[in-house]
């Protein structure tokens, strides 16, 4: 045996190409598992004598966890374990293709070989990942359209807004970009699981169950300094407002450089973007969903209880509460643990909300079984199955005495306008009827009775279940909130009460009405108005009353949700109060992209940022944000100087695209009047 170390020529295009991970840039050979890929090495005298091969990974590898595996060469690719073929010899040099089991634990592996009674000789570091294109892989996704956009799309769109005003924006998941893989791997190897009991924690890495559990937990800074630390108080101070970014790469890249420090700050959609980014890196198929009118049960009843008091203000008590949407994630893989029914779509949530095993970890929760009302499956389906189906109860509190009275009950109101982005379309695709049957239906009530039964709620008395007289109750009249008019930043805000007598006899009516400031999770932040009025009815008669909220009364109150709670609590005299409630979410205004000329790989390309001032004041602190993938390397942050009232702003930058295709440049604009203008374009760039 030559005592040279032997060189490897790990064929990276080649087996990059077959194993669809052609996209990561990186010098080390990247692929997935159950497949072949083919290396040449040198330094063996007679090559194929006796090659005993050595491939292992984690910190004690062993054949008993699966981490170790010893193969020599067979003559054909072995369909349980690991497996060397004889493809080439030459007098100095041999090609080698190898293949790993469908169930292999995925992470970097060493590599080795040896020859005779000699000392096994390195042959480098390999990454293997899972395999969505692969039959026999827990992660398989037959359609390979949807392979391409839930494993190899750097771009997404991620819904926000509120159920009757749906918005979105993009985001640069970035999962191919730079470092992100070695992150990835880094943020497996930190895990409480990792830390308790290494040996173990990477024999489970074969499992795409265990990982999505163990990352829905690490993506949060929770219980173990994970990668985002949230905060819900619309106070930045010290981090970045979550709303401001706009992609995954800056915050996987933060968290390392700041030696594994949580970055601040991530709300719901944050912690659902980064996870995708990290499971697409390792190759599981996954997506974002936003869940409109989403309920925080927490204390499990599958209920949810809204307090107000007189004056039609929302309480702050209890734990439940009801945001305006919640953004999550779904995974494509089996469930050998539930049956091959439960397999597909698997809901996870890395938002930290409930522990779950004494952390913040959620998921995976079968959807099929989410559907079907089977909360008793593992992981944490009583939890999702409320945030799409829990009933509300709106209270009337009065501090004074303590007492509590039910407003009204609606079954109706969560779960609704589930939404993800289309495959290889920029549109939003409506999934809410693979959560649950027709809100309304015998059927649907009938998965309630289910789920309810299931976790023993159907026999327990409940203390907050209201009592026969006030179920019987029936409200006089009907109310609701209008818009009338654009509902924008820096605009007036135009709102009709709609109020009608469904009685037979007049009616006096006292109205209390508030308007609040509040974060997407419907959490008040300050006063913005309020007003009070007292209206009689004729029999049957609707009146309308125009409200309006100037931009210079909610200017400075509004948070960067840009969201507004507008409540009228009707007090009707010998009648049951009625509650009429709207939240509104205002739109910021445009902002424009324009490419001059071809965009090319390599080639500088400019391109030109527009914006116009809409308000009648000046403008400053105007910051512009730009990212791509393939497009430009890292943010690109331009300072803009300030506008005055209706100035158009025209800012010119150079690209260089790295890579043919249709490629998403991600804009936000910032100033102090206006947040996160958020707006993408998609360049098409030729080679």
């Amino acid at each position: 045996i030559a005592a040279t170390q032997p060189s490897t020529n790990w064929h990276l295009k080649e087996n990059a190409r077959e194993h669809h991970t052609s996209k990561f840039s990186s010098e080390e050979l990247i692929v997935r598992r159950g497949q072949t890929f083919t290396i040449t090495f040198n330094g063996t005298e007679r090559p194929e004598q006796n090659l005993i091969f050595i491939a292992e990974t984690g910190p004690k590898p062993s054949k008993a966890t699966k981490t170790l595996a010893t193969f020599d060469i067979s003559s054909t690719v072995s369909k349980e374990g690991w497996s060397a073929v004889l493809q080439s010899t030459s007098s100095n040099s041999v090609s080698i293709s190898i293949s790993s089991p469908h169930n292999a634990v995925i992470g970097r592996y060493r590599l080795s070989v040896q020859s005779g009674s000699s000392s096994p000789a390195s042959l480098g570091t390999f990454v293997l990942l899972f395999n969505p294109w692969s039959s026999g892989d827990d992660v398989f996704m037959p359609n390979k359209a949807e392979c391409e956009e839930y494993v190899l799309e750097e771009f997404g769109i991620i819904f926000a807004g509120n159920k009757n005003h749906i918005s979105s924006f993009g985001w640069n998941f970035g999962q191919f970009q730079g470092d992100i893989l070695n992150i990835c791997l880094s943020i497996m190897d930190r895990s409480l699981y990792y830390r308790q009991d290494p040996i173990t924690d990477v024999s489970h890495r074969h499992d795409p169950r265990y990982l999505g559990r163990v990352l829905s937990a690490m993506v949060n800074a929770n219980d173990d300094q994970g990668v985002v630390l949230g905060n819900w108080s619309g106070k930045y101070e010290g981090g970045k407002n979550p709303s401001s970014w706009t992609g995954s790469g800056e915050i996987l890249q933060s968290w390392k450089k700041s030696g594994f420090k949580p970055v601040k700050y991530g709300q719901c959609w944050v912690f659902a973007a980064v996870l995708t980014t990290v499971l697409r890196c390792l190759g599981i198929p996954t997506r974002t969903i936003t869940n409109f009118s989403s309920a925080h049960d927490a204390d499990r009843n599958l209920r949810v209880d809204e307090y107000y008091d007189a004056d039609g203000n929302h309480l702050e008590r209890g734990a439940d509460s009801v945001w305006n949407f919640h953004v999550w994630n779904e995974s494509w893989f089996t469930r050998k643990d539930l049956g091959p029914l439960y397999g597909g779509w698997q809901v996870l949530d890395a938002t930290p909300q409930e522990e779950s095993g004494g952390i913040y970890q959620c998921g995976p929760a079968s959807r099929y079984a989410i559907k079907e009302g089977e909360v008793d499956l593992d992981y944490d389906c009583p939890f999702v199955f409320a945030e799409v189906n829990a009933d509300c109860m709106y209270w009337n509190y009065d501090s004074a005495t303590g007492k509590k009275t039910l407003i009204f009950s609606k079954s109706t109101e969560i779960g609704d306008s589930i939404s993800t982005k289309a495959v290889g379309r920029d549109d939003r695709v409506d999934v809410t009827r693979d959560y649950k049957y027709e809100e309304g239906s015998a059927k649907e009530r009938d998965i309630f009775k289910k789920a309810r039964k299931k976790l023993g709620l159907e026999d327990k008395f409940d203390p907050t279940a209201p009592t026969q007289e006030e179920v019987e109750q029936k409200p006089d009249i009907a109310g609701k909130f209008k818009v009338a008019g654009s509902l924008e930043v820096g605009k007036d805000l135009n709102l009709l009460l709609v109020l009608e007598n469904l009685q037979s006899d007049a009616k006096t009516v006292n109205v209390n009405m508030t308007a609040w400031s509040t974060l997407y999770t419907r959490r008040r932040v300050s006063e913005i108005w309020k007003d009070s009025i007292s209206v009689t009815l004729a029999p049957k008669e609707e009146k309308q009353f125009p409200i309006m909220i100037k931009y210079p009364e909610y200017q400075q109150q509004l948070t960067t949700d840009k969201t507004i709670q507008v409540t009228a609590l009707c007090h009707v005299e010998d009648g049951i109060q009625v509650l009429v409630q709207r939240n509104i979410t205002l739109d910021n205004p445009g902002i424009d992209i324009r490419v001059h000329g071809e965009a090319k790989v390599n080639k500088e390309v400019v391109v030109e940022v527009a914006f116009t001032n809409p308000i009648d004041t000046e403008v400053k602190d105007c910051v512009l944000q730009v990212e791509g993938s393939d497009l430009l390397q890292g943010i690109l942050e331009l300072r803009i100087p300030p506008l005055k009232a209706s100035e158009k702003s025209s800012t010119k930058f150079k690209l260089i695209p790295s890579e043919a295709g249709p490629k998403h440049l991600l804009v936000n604009f910032s100033c102090d009047k206006f947040a996160d203008i958020k707006t993408f374009k998609v360049v098409n760039v030729i080679n």
